[in-house]
């Protein structure tokens, strides 16, 4: 006979209920022996009633109220005049009392897991005065719980990893079930594991929930990923209990259990000569079942004719080994090459080392193609050395080229114009003799860089470059200088024998000693009375006063000729001559004024400016007189008025300032004739006027 749900809740319940009836806690009204109850202006009585807990069973899915328990006073004698009441948690709401009979019922299906009790008062009053006959007294209503929760994997689902070749028993991931029922009653809520799928490759533990592997040498590169699912079952997995299930993604993570192999044992590839150093020769790749840093390799040449001509590199990101070339290729003197080449893992595990060698080797053969090669010199840079007094057409020096290819083609010489702009070199087509085509100077290009083309006469595409350096040796042809301009002055009372300055001199020519001058005062300033010259040996001279007393109004300027010599071979000299102006000096010995009178000119005028206004003067005096001795009487007042409007103006720079810009009116040049011309000399704002006028 089977029982159908609703059956099967109402067993329970009786199981239930017996089990409550059963004992000491009858949810009835029992006389108490144990604590009196006092009532104010009464007489002293013993307390009449206890409460023990009241059990329910939860999820009741019956359709009428389920009986919870009965409330009973000794009080009361079953006339009625008793009523009973409820208060508290769920009262009225869920549960119900029979004021009359003191009967307890729910009237909602309860659930353990959302309130496991519930507590409540009870009391008893008399219905006619509504007092009540007893104390109240508060009970509790336990819900009891039954397996209506089936365990949840709460953080499912799962992934995990495994070392791939892991040994039995290792351990991958632990996953836990939860059960919502109660832990404390029965079995509902203690849980057992088992593996519905994923075997026989992993096992769990019943009471853990730890997954294990179950199988030896599982192999990433066989299978490299596994989809388990888990189920957890209450009641300790006996028939009738609730379950749930959850799945677990197990990955083989990468060991390096798999050495590297060249997919072949030979390989062949063809370059031309031609190719530059540092060129990819080829890419050459061993297979590696593993992955990631499992997979890392290192190539290198172990064997071969070509240990200094290539060598092998890995590219990280490929993982391949990357032939280049590490000398210049040449078909003529070697057409190929034969490289052994092994891969080992960069890191070996050395628990897999008994499976064998974690290395591979294969040959790698290299043919050298010929190509048709421009001409090549015999030295990369040509120095050369010519003096820069040959003449014209002399030979400086010779550049050899030959063609490498095995035809030996004839080569022609050129020079490459662009670095040769000046022509001034020539070379010969055939036998590379470079000669001067125009006079050298060293002065104005002390080196010339050329580069020479040889280019092959049955293939003049093919042109090889040579280049040469024609160093221009140098010769004494250029004569020493002063080093500057000097403005030199002397003071009106400078003492005999004081040096008013030191000088130096320049040559454009390097001697390979160095300079050496040599300074004097040429012949006919020897014997000058003013000045002396003293050579202090060190590329430098003085110049000295020989007296005292200069004055402005005698002399202003002096010029005094200084004779330079080198010491070359030949020496070669020059005579440059020095300025010197007489100027008051303060009592430091700083100029203050340097022209002869005020009256003059200014300081700052040149000699040829000075030279040019007399000009202009002695000019215009000289028209005068002429026009007085030709002219009448009667063209006097028309002469007068063309001399009386003549003006000139002359700008000048840098010259003395006076604060009287009509300084110069008051000195006044002019003969003493009568009706003579009077010149003025006006000063202002950088500019010198000149006006003449009839008295």
């Amino acid at each position: 006979m089977k029982l159908g749900k609703v059956e099967l809740c109402r067993f329970l319940q009786l199981i239930a209920l017996f089990l409550c009836f059963s004992g000491t806690s009858q949810a009835e009204l029992s006389r108490s022996r144990s604590k009196p109850y006092f009532q104010s202006g009464r007489s002293r009585t013993k307390r009449s009633w206890v409460w023990n807990q009241f059990f329910v069973l939860e999820e009741y899915m019956g359709s009428d109220p389920l009986y919870v328990g009965k409330l009973h006073s000794d009080v009361d004698k079953g006339d009625g005049s008793i009523k009973y009441i409820l208060s508290g948690e769920g009262a009225s709401s869920i549960f119900i009392i029979d004021e009359n009979t003191g009967d307890i019922h729910a009237t909602k299906r309860l659930d353990r897991e959302e309130q496991a009790y519930y507590t409540l008062r009870a009391q008893a009053l008399d219905r006619l005065t509504n007092r009540p006959v007893e104390p109240e007294s508060e009970f509790v209503i336990k819900i009891q719980d039954i397996n209506d929760n089936e365990p949840k994997f709460l953080d499912g689902p799962y992934t995990a990893g495994v070392p791939e070749m892991s040994p039995v028993g290792t351990s991958v991931v632990q996953v836990t079930a939860t059960d919502a029922d109660d832990p404390t009653y029965g079995n509902s809520a203690r849980v057992v594991y088992s593996i519905l799928q994923g075997q026989p490759y992993f096992s769990v533990e019943p009471k853990t929930g730890v997954i294990k592997t179950a199988l030896p040498n599982m192999d990433r590169e066989a299978k490299d990923q596994y989809l388990l699912v888990i189920q957890a079952k209450d009641m300790v997995g006996q028939n009738g209990g609730l379950s749930g299930t959850t799945s677990v993604t197990v990955t083989l993570t990468d060991v390096n259990d798999n050495p590297p192999r060249f997919p072949r044992r030979s390989y062949q590839y063809n370059v031309p000569e031609s190719l530059p150093v540092a060129s990819v020769v080829a890419r050459l790749k061993a297979a590696d079942a593993d992955v990631g840093a499992n997979a890392e390799m290192e190539y290198r040449i172990v064997d071969g004719d070509g240990l200094g001509i290539f060598k092998i590199a890995v590219d990280r990101d490929t993982q391949e080994g990357i032939i280049t070339i590490q000398k210049d290729l040449d078909f003529e003197a070697k057409t190929s090459y034969t490289l052994r080449i092994e891969a080992a893992n960069k890191d070996a595990d050395p628990r897999f080392l008994s499976l064998g060698p974690f290395s591979d080797t294969t040959t790698v053969k290299i043919i050298v193609e010929d190509v048709d090669e421009p001409p090549v010199f015999s030295s990369p840079l040509y120095p050369m050395e010519v003096s820069e007094a040959t003449q014209v057409g002399n030979i400086i020096g010779t550049v050899a080229a030959h063609d490498p290819d095995s035809s030996n083609s004839p080569v022609r010489y050129s020079i490459d114009r662009n670095t040769d702009l000046e022509r001034y070199f020539n070379i010969d087509a055939n036998s590379g003799v470079i000669t001067t085509a125009k006079s050298l100077d060293r002065e104005t290009n002390a080196v010339h860089n050329i580069t020479v083309l040889a280019m092959e006469s049955q293939n003049p595409s093919q042109v090889g470059r040579g280049y040469v350096a024609i160093t221009i040796l140098d010769i004494n042809d250029n004569a020493p200088e002063f080093a500057m301009e000097y403005e030199t002055t002397v003071c009106e009372n400078a003492q005999p024998g004081q040096v008013i300055q030191k000088i130096s001199a320049v040559d454009k020519d390097e001697p390979s000693n160095g300079h050496q001058f040599y300074f004097s005062l040429t012949t006919d300033a020897t014997n000058n009375h003013n000045f002396s010259l003293k050579d202090n040996k060190d590329n430098t001279a003085s110049v000295l006063t020989r007296r005292n007393g200069f004055r402005r109004q005698e002399q202003s300027v002096y010029y005094l000729p200084i004779f330079i010599v080198d010491s070359g071979s030949p020496s070669l000299s020059s005579t440059n001559t020095l300025t010197i102006r007489v100027c008051d000096c303060d009592a430091d010995g700083v100029a203050q004024t340097c022209n002869a009178e005020a009256y003059v000119l200014p300081a700052g005028l040149s000699t040829g400016a000075l030279i040019a206004i007399l000009a202009c003067v002695l000019t215009l005096l000289g028209r005068y007189c002429l026009q007085c001795l030709h002219c009448k009487s009667s063209q006097n007042h028309r002469r007068s008025e063309l001399l009386s409007s003549l003006l000139f103006f002359i700008p000048f720079e840098n010259i003395c300032r006076y604060s009287n810009p009509w300084y110069l009116a008051h000195r006044s040049i002019h003969d003493h004739r009568p009706h003579s011309p009077v010149v003025y000399l006006k000063y202002n704002s950088g500019k010198l006027s000149i006006f003449f006028k009839q008295q």
